[in-house]
């Protein structure tokens, strides 16, 4: 039988067909209608039904989101992708594609992906983190994807900013609703604002650590602000959850520096004599999501 993994992000949705070795068969992708759910919902169920018609096969679905199933309304909550919010999605995909469809963060796809067959295979316990334009987080727990009462397991991106500077202030507002979250901080385009407000150019992220690579010394200061941040937020994680792995995944997963410095810079925060979690890079890429979407079933 095939599984289809579905990642419906913010600028694309892609479709990837695993068959039951774990053997890639199919992927795909779209721009994503910003803002316009109908136009979203057909757009998933046209790229699966248009997949099981190329392979001949049906298959099992599983869709990666960016937000949360409530639990008590069985609505989309805590979306970045905001037109999502409040919509029965899983509902309108299940009607879409008359079968039943099983949704996640897509953190937690990522995090099972990684913690199944990618960097942190065989690892107890595996944190695996998104550093994109939002940043989010899953736990795999001896191979079970850990979800919680609330749906929120992981999601340490709407945590405040632990131990807040001079550097870090004002607290920036969230979409959220609250002000000085995780996210607004680590997220690509933070790190982007963070680089103005200190009198840097409008670079991107990248073009932030490429320009420190070379020298920048503005590029380098606003890098190394992000690293000091980043260490203490992951920080207050190893003290809570104490995993063996934290897999980081999102654009901002590519900057090479943060492997080396970002652990260097934790242990001040750890509340241990020394930190033996491993920081490592994904081993899909941008596929650990829509992988880990076809796997939730199994």
């Amino acid at each position: 039988m095939l599984r289809f993994g579905v990642d419906l992000g913010g600028s694309k949705i892609e479709v990837l067909a695993l068959d039951d070795r774990g053997g890639e068969r199919l992927r795909r992708r779209v721009p994503t209608p910003k803002g316009d759910y109908e136009a979203t919902v057909a757009a998933v169920a046209r790229l699966v039904l248009e997949a099981e018609a190329e392979l001949g096969k049906m298959g099992s679905v599983g869709v990666g989101i960016p937000g949360a199933l409530s639990l008590v309304t069985g609505r989309i909550k805590n979306a970045n992708s905001t037109w999502l919010i409040d919509r029965p999605l899983k509902q309108d995909l299940e009607r879409a594609l008359e079968r039943e469809v099983r949704l996640a963060n897509d953190a937690n796809c990522f995090a099972l992906s990684e913690a199944i067959d990618g960097t942190g295979r065989g690892a107890p316990v595996v944190f695996g983190v998104i550093l994109g334009t939002g940043v989010g987080g899953g736990i795999v727990a001896h191979g079970h994807l850990l979800v919680g009462p609330n749906a929120i397991t992981g999601e340490w991106g709407h945590n405040p900013l632990p131990l807040p500077t001079q550097d870090d202030q004002p607290l920036p507002e969230c979409y959220c609703g609250r002000r000085g979250c995780i996210e607004t901080y680590l997220c690509g385009p933070g790190m982007a604002r963070d680089h103005i407000a200190a009198g840097g150019q409008a670079f991107g992220a990248e073009e932030i650590a490429a320009h420190a690579a070379a020298g920048d010394a503005t590029c380098a200061a606003t890098l190394a602000r992000y690293e000091e941040r980043l260490a203490r937020s992951l920080a207050s994680v190893i003290n809570v959850l104490d995993p063996d792995v934290i897999v980081l995944g999102g654009g901002m997963s590519n900057v090479e520096r943060l492997y080396l410095e970002v652990p260097r810079l934790w242990g001040r925060h750890v509340f241990s004599d020394r930190v033996a979690t491993r920081l490592a890079r994904h081993a899909h890429g941008d596929s650990s999501g829509v992988r880990g979407a076809a796997r939730l079933w199994g």
